[in-house]
C-alpha cells in the first residue's frame, strides 16, 4: 500500500515559566496508507489533538518528521506550504467555535476557494459551494444564513464542507464528533464514510470513543500521555487487546445487553492522569496500573511487535523483563 502520511518520532513540547516543558507528544511514530482511516484514540490529555495540529503544521514541531508523500511538511517554503494545504484540511472539534459567527455558510466555505484562486468568478465560486452543501445533506438556501441558525450537527456539516472545498486528499478530523449529540454521531460518521468512499478520502480520525472510533478505523493507535502504547487493526484491537490501558479504555464501553453488562467486571484505572509537565519515570503508565512491577519504574518499555501487524508498549510482552523474577503473579496471569 502506498503510504501518504508517515511521522516518525514526532514530538511537540510546551514551554513553560522555570524551565519546564510540558510533554504533549513525545515521541510517536506510526504511518498512513492511502485510502484509509487511521483512528487515535484516548481519554483527555493525552495528546491526540496536539498531535493532529502538530502533524498539520498548524504547531511548530520540537523534534522528529512529519512526512507527507515523502516531503517533511515543517521545512517546507511558504508556497509549498500552500500546495500542502490544498492536498491536507482538517475537520476542527467544536463546530460552535471553528465557524466565524459574522461570516455566512457561503462566506465561510468559499474563503478556502478564494485563498487559493481556485475560480475567477464569484458565480462559479457559488456554484461550488451549493455543490458542496448538497455533498454534506443541506441545500442551497442554506448559503446564506448565519452559523447560529444551525444545531451542532448542522454546522458540523457546514466544518466538512469547508475542508472537502479545495478537493483535499487527506483530512484530519479532529474529535468531529465529541460535542454533538449521541444520536447526531452516527450521522456524521455515516457521512464520512460516504464522502470518503465517493472521493477516494483518506482520514486521521482522532476521538476519545472507542466505540465510534470503531465504526469508521480500519487500524488504531491507543495514546497516552503523550506515547502511542498499542496500535493494530480495528477488529484485532477490539477482539485481543493487549496493553492494561486498551484493556481499561475497552472495558468501559457499555455492552446493549443488560444480562451481560451487569455481569461484566469494569476495569477501573486507580490515581489520575499524571502531569505531562514531570511524567513517571520509565513506562508512563505504571502509576495506573494493576500490573505494574519494579521494572516498569526503572525502563521504557520496548515497541514491538507482538503478532504480524500488532504492536505494543510494554514490560509484559518482553521476555527478558518477565524473566527477571521481579513481576508479580498477577502479571503472570495477564500475560
Amino acid at each position: 500500500m502506498e503510504k501518504l502520511l508517515e511521522v516518525k518520532n514526532l514530538k511537540k513540547h510546551f514551554s513553560l515559566a522555570k524551565g519546564e516543558s510540558l510533554k504533549a507528544v513525545d515521541g510517536i511514530s506510526f504511518s498512513v496508507n492511502k485510502g484509509e482511516t487511521f483512528g487515535i484514540v484516548g481519554e483527555s490529555g493525552c495528546g491526540k489533538s496536539t498531535a493532529g495540529r502538530t502533524i498539520m503544521g498548524l504547531y511548530n514541531k520540537t523534534d522528529g518528521e512529519v512526512l507527507f508523500h515523502g516531503n517533511d511538511i515543517h521545512s517546507l517554503k511558504e508556497k509549498e506550504k500552500l500546495n500542502f494545504h490544498k492536498n491536507m484540511q482538517m475537520i476542527f472539534q467544536d463546530p460552535y467555535a471553528s465557524l466565524n459567527p459574522r461570516s455566512t455558510v457561503s462566506e465561510i466555505i468559499s474563503e478556502p476557494l478564494e485563498v487559493h484562486g481556485l475560480f475567477s468568478s464569484k458565480k462559479d465560486r457559488m456554484n461550488r459551494v451549493y455543490q458542496l452543501l448538497e455533498d454534506v445533506g443541506l441545500n442551497r438556501d442554506h448559503a446564506n444564513r448565519y452559523p447560529h441558525e444551525f444545531s451542532g450537527g448542522q454546522r458540523q456539516r457546514i466544518g466538512i464542507a469547508r475542508a472537502l472545498a479545495l478537493n483535499p486528499e487527506f483530512i484530519i478530523a479532529d474529535e468531529p464528533i465529541s460535542a454533538l449529540d449521541v444520536s447526531v454521531q452516527a450521522q456524521v460518521v455515516n457521512l464520512l464514510k460516504r464522502l470518503q468512499k465517493e472521493k477516494g478520502l483518506t482520514y486521521l480520525f482522532i476521538a476519545h470513543d472507542l466505540s465510534m472510533v470503531k465504526q469508521i478505523s480500519s487500524r488504531i493507535a491507543v495514546m497516552y500521555l503523550g506515547h502511542i502504547v498499542e496500535l493494530t487493526t480495528s477488529s484485532e484491537l477490539y477482539s485481543k487487546p493487549l496493553h492494561p490501558y486498551t484493556q481499561a479504555l475497552l472495558s468501559a464501553i457499555p455492552i446493549p445487553d443488560p444480562d451481560i453488562e451487569d455481569k461484566r467486571e469494569r476495569i477501573i484505572l486507580k490515581g489520575e492522569l499524571p502531569s505531562p509537565v514531570n511524567p513517571p519515570s520509565g513506562c508512563v503508565f505504571r502509576t495506573r496500573c494493576s500490573f505494574a512491577m519494579d521494572a516498569c519504574a526503572e525502563h521504557k518499555p520496548i515497541w514491538q511487535e507482538k503478532e504480524p501487524g500488532h504492536f505494543v508498549s510494554c514490560h509484559l510482552y518482553n521476555p527478558d523483563i518477565m524473566r527477571d523474577g521481579n513481576q508479580s503473579s498477577k502479571a503472570l496471569a495477564f500475560k
